[in-house]
């Protein structure tokens, strides 16, 4: 039986390296755009809408999906990732969705350096923020996000479960965010300083991703620090949820 091959060996802090061309190519097999439209049900769009956001920065574009669907739906977006292979198939993906939006490489370290004014909105989704290992980096990052909204501008940041994969109670029901059936993810280990999963794929291809397993409250007490004045959290899209039982928690902070 021949043993698979990893994808990539990054450090688990080297972000941009973690992400090598041919993990990105199976990225959108791993999402399922469609199967991701009809879980999420508009909930992002109606987040946005109802903070009354036109001007929308994705600061974790990856390939594209929330971009191009939030322009779609209407909104002024600019696309960031750290990742020059992500940007490059946001690029693509872009383009065979007949979407025309600004797209750029940043670090989020150093994002405003990059930003033309400032946004109504901010979307860091798929689980992108625990990519930062250092709590100094974490708070300058939200800082950041901070300082380009405008005045009543809202961040909407999710993350894994954190909390109960650290509690060993790892789910990915395939409901909600990773909906294509073609990948077995797995945790490889798990403390109170490091994720790894394993991403299995038919092919054989084997890759791993290294995260910091924020928990849900330390987000919320982060984001509170940085300046914003509330934080609404959800679960897999409900207000209303068991934090034992959900996929992914959604922090939706404002700033006055």
């Amino acid at each position: 039986m021949t043993t698979p091959a990893p994808l990539a060996a990054a450090p688990a802090e080297d972000f941009e390296g973690q992400y090598v061309r041919p993990l990105v190519d199976r990225w959108d097999q791993l999402i399922d755009w469609d199967r991701r439209r009809a879980s999420e049900q508009d909930f992002f769009v109606e987040l946005l809408r109802g903070a009354e956001a036109h001007r929308v920065l994705d600061v974790a574009a990856g390939t594209g999906y929330h971009s191009i669907t939030l322009a779609q739906q209407g909104f002024d977006v600019t696309a960031a990732d750290g990742s020059a292979e992500m940007i490059e198939r946001t690029r693509r993906n872009a383009e065979a969705h007949g979407q025309s939006f600004r797209v750029l490489q940043a670090d989020w370290r150093t994002l405003r350096q990059h930003l033309d004014g400032r946004y109504d909105a901010i979307v860091c989704l798929g689980s992108s923020l625990p990519h930062l290992f250092q709590e100094d980096d974490r708070r300058a990052v939200l800082a950041e996000f901070h300082e380009a909204l405008n005045p009543g501008g809202v961040l909407i940041v999710d993350h894994r479960n954190f909390d109960a994969i650290r509690r060993h109670r790892y789910q990915s029901s395939g409901n909600y965010y990773y909906c294509g059936t073609g990948a077995t993810v797995t945790v490889a280990h798990i403390d109170a300083q490091l994720c790894r999963f394993r991403y299995d794929f038919p092919d054989g291809g084997r890759h791993h991703l290294e995260v910091y397993p924020i928990l849900s409250a330390e987000l919320s007490s982060l984001l509170l620090d940085t300046g914003f004045d509330t934080v609404q959290t959800f679960g897999d899209f409900q207000e209303d949820f068991d934090l034992d039982e959900v996929d992914f928690v959604i922090h939706v902070a404002r700033k006055s």
